[in-house]
Formats: C-alpha cells, structure tokens, sequence
C-alpha cells in the first residue's frame, strides 16, 4: 500500500501576531516570574507564550479563547523542531508577504463587504470569549496536577542505549502497513532501534508481551483518533505477535479495526475518529477537500461504543491543521484556511482545544466505567523545508535531553490538551469517570530518527513523494508506547485491587 499523502497535514500551524503595546515589557517580566520550569523540554519565551490566545482560568474550567481575523504566516526559513512547519500555506499573507506578491504581479485579493450578520456573529464569538492576553501561572504548572504525586513520573526522562532492540520485526509482524515498513523498503540504518526510555526517577520494564496478556485477560482497549493511533495500535499487535496473533474482524480496507486473542480473553479495537467530533464532508468523494467539524456534538460512531471498553486511549493532533469549517449550534462561526473573507477566520487551537472538551464530555456523558488515557501531541519533524517542500527527517539517533524545545505549535497543542484533560477529571468526580495523563510528546519531541521518511515505498521513476515525518516506523520508537501503557495498566489495576 503507498503511503497516504492524505494522512499529512495539509494546513500550515500558525503562530499569533503580536500587537505592540505599551505594557509589553511588564507582561514579559511577569511571564519570565511567573511561569516555572515545569517540564525540562518545554521553555518558554515570552516571545512564544505571549502571542498565545489561551488563556486557562481553572476556577472556571474555561479556557478563555481569542479568535482573529489576521494571522501572521512564519518565514519560510523558520523549521523548528515540534512545530508541524508541514503544510501549505492557504492564508493571506502578512503585509510584508503581499507586498512581495504585489512586486511580482499577483494580484491583491479584495475582500468583500462584510453584511450585518457577519459582524454581529463575530462581535458574539469574541464577547462569550473573553479576549485576553495574559498568561496565568496555571499553564506552567497544569501538567503537574496532572500526575500521582505518590507514583514516579514516567515522561520526564531521556532516550538510552538498549542493544538487545528491537523485539519483533517486519518478516515476524503482519501488521506492519507498507508505509510504516522502513525496514522492507531499504532504510540502512539500524541504529534508530536500539533506544528505550529512561525515565529520570524509576525503572520502565521493557514491555512482556505475557505479562501484559495477564494484566489485559477479560479487559478490552480502544484506540480513538487519527493514524498515528492506529500507529500505536499496530505497535501493541506487533510487539504481543510474539506470544500471541488475533483474530482480525475488520475488512482490509476499514479504518475502524477489531481484534480479538480469543485464548485471553482480549480485544482491541481502533475507532477512526482524526477529528473526535461529529464531522461532515464538503465534497463526499474527495478527502483531501475541507471538512465541517460540529464542535459542540459528539461523533455517534465512537462515543455511543465506547462503554463497552475498559481502557479508552483517545488522541488527535494534526489533521487539524487542514482547511476546517468550524460549527458551533449548527451555526457556521468560523473556518480555518478557507478563501471566504465573510466568515471569521480562527486558529486551529480554536478547534482542537473544543473538540476535546466535546470528546471527554462525551466520555463523561456514555456511562463509561473504566479509565480514559489521554496519549498526548507527538510532534513531527519536517527540516529544511515544509512537508510539500521537500522537508525531511533524516537523522539516525535521538536529540539529548537539552538539544531541543518544545515551542511553537507543539507546545501550545500539547498545553491544551493538558487543561482539557484537568477539565475532563474534575467533571469525572461527578460523574465517576476516571481521566489518566498518557503523556508521549516529551519522548517523541527527542526521536526525530524515528519517521518513515521516504522508506515508506519503493522510488518510483520521475515521480516525487512526500517525506513521511509525521508517522513512525515499525518497529521503532513508538513501541515504547506500550512500556507506558504495560506500566499505567499496572498501576490501574493495582489501584482497583
């Protein structure tokens, strides 16, 4: 199977323009005091968190949100490592960017008078969402009240030598699709296998696939979201491949997967979900056209299931950088990169931080019993260019524990998903819906060597494909996924002895 260019990110994150402002030196003063050193690989400038649009106030469990109109596009040269730099361009440019065009004779696009319900629609967005600029110390400190201060923390760490990797590979694991298949399609290096995780304060078993069928006998998983967790779901099959094989229920060409181990007891499923909420297409027959995402409604394939499960791994990340129409009420209230100049154009952090309010108050809402994992942002890591643009992530070891930041996109990507995940525990207390912290961007932010690349598929002559740095190779780092999840099943099911 040739690797799906539709599953790449087709947007291009943004960053906020910064408005200048006589206060500026005072909030970058109180940003620099008042938000801590909360992860080792997250720092945080000024810069960077000033020009963000959230705004977390726990004592309401409501993020405070500011949608533009504008957005400022990053220069071309800028590729940092854990923004998604991978995508195209649709927006209007900054002023510098349309001078350019202008000099070079493209036309100007003239925005249309904007009618009365327009203007009154965005004046309604911006008041129910109380615009602010400031940054509240509970963005430094979320990802900590997050954690079991009694348990040792598993994602602050660093990548070490393991030379007995990997555990499986692809001649002995069927489930290994063929752009994920680095091995098969001549990747020389082996290098990028032999890491595992070191966290800083414990030891990580590596990951027994017979110890883990004990701890899952009688228990089933479900994995919600977009392909990088069918990634994670081919992971698990492969690395139990060793000791057992399922029996697969779902068709060869269906995104939505079933498996049983019929001799334990076990199932998995995966629910193809890459934007977690009821959506709709534009074009029914063309994927890669803009989608219709309903914000506010649960999307009745995964979430009208989803009691049936005992562990849910839920996730989503960079689908929502293409072309989006947002609704909110069934009521169009804003788009993302679409060629309207009469709908409010927002940011896809309006969309990810509301689809995952929508998603775990589902959650919330199904009668569901068991425990619900938030698996974090994986960042991509497209150099040199955008995804489109011949970027590539060509390296064969790991980045050191100080050799790289998360910023930009990533960052503020990964700190929603944070105060979603502390908004979905409160209103679990209620509800007896229990909320754990799966967190894999720091360890992944570290694997730039883990992509496909271009080892997703044979050279095709006088054809270019896109560089794959967006999923993960099988084997590779994203095994150790399943070490988190071996140890946080461990823990759940010690807890409820």
């Amino acid at each position: 199977m040739k690797f799906q260019a539709s599953e790449l990110p087709l947007g291009k994150p943004q960053s906020r323009r910064s408005k200048t402002s006589k206060l500026a030196p005072l909030i970058a003063l109180t940003i620099l005091l008042t938000i801590p050193l909360y992860y080792p690989t997250i720092r945080d400038s000024s810069k960077k968190l000033s020009d963000t649009s959230h705004v977390f106030d726990e004592s309401l469990d409501e993020p405070i949100i500011k949608p533009t109109s504008h957005l400022e596009t990053p220069p071309p040269e800028i590729t940092k490592i854990g923004g998604d730099v991978a995508a195209e361009d649709h927006r209007e440019p900054p002023p510098a960017a349309a001078a350019a065009r202008k000099k070079h004779g493209r036309k100007k696009r003239t925005r249309k008078p904007q009618t009365d319900s327009v203007i009154a629609q965005r004046e309604e967005i911006n008041n129910n969402d109380k615009t602010q600029i400031t940054i509240t110390s509970s963005r430094g400190d979320i990802r900590s009240r997050l954690l079991d201060d009694e348990k040792c923390d598993l994602f602050s760490g660093e990548w070490v030598p393991n030379p007995e990797g990997p555990y499986y590979t692809n001649d002995t694991c069927n489930a290994i699709q063929e752009h994920q298949n680095c091995l098969k399609f001549g990747r020389p290096d082996r290098g990028f296998l032999k890491w595992k995780w070191k966290p800083d304060d414990c030891e990580l078993p590596v990951f027994d696939p017979t110890r883990f069928l004990e701890l899952v006998r009688g228990k089933s998983i479900a994995f919600v979201g977009d392909s990088v967790a069918r990634n994670h779901m081919q992971s698990l099959i492969c690395l139990l491949s060793r000791v057992a094989n399922p029996v697969d229920l779902s068709g060869p060409l269906d995104q939505n997967k079933r498996y049983e181990y019929r001799e334990h007891d076990f199932n998995i499923s995966m629910f193809w979900a890459p934007y977690l909420v009821k959506t709709s297409k534009t074009d029914p027959n063309d994927e890669k056209r803009p989608f219709k995402l309903y914000l506010d409604e649960f999307d009745d394939h995964w979430t009208t299931r989803i009691a049936l499960f005992d562990y849910v791994i839920i996730s989503a990340g960079h689908w929502f950088f293409r072309p989006t129409y947002f609704y909110l009420n069934s009521t169009l209230v804003g788009c993302l990169y679409c060629p309207e100049s009469n709908v409010n154009h927002l940011t896809s952090y309006f969309s990810y931080r509301r689809a995952f309010r929508t998603a775990f108050r589902a959650i919330n809402a199904a009668n569901f019993n068991g425990v619900a994992f938030l698996r974090t942002y994986a960042p991509s890591h497209f150099e040199g260019a955008a995804w489109d643009k011949g970027g590539d992530c060509a390296r064969t070891r790991p980045y050191g524990r100080n050799e790289v930041v998360l910023e930009d996109y990533s960052l503020e990507m990964y700190l929603i998903q944070l105060e979603e995940l502390r908004i979905a525990q409160k209103a679990g207390r209620r509800t007896g819906g229990r909320f754990r912290l799966f967190d894999a961007t720091r360890a992944m932010l570290l694997r730039p060597d883990g992509h496909p690349s271009k080892y997703g598929h044979w050279p095709v002559a006088n054809q270019t494909f896109a560089n794959d740095c967006v999923h993960w190779c099988l084997p590779g780092p994203i095994d150790s996924w399943n070490d988190f999840l071996q140890e946080l099943l461990k823990r759940e099911i010690g807890e409820s002895r």
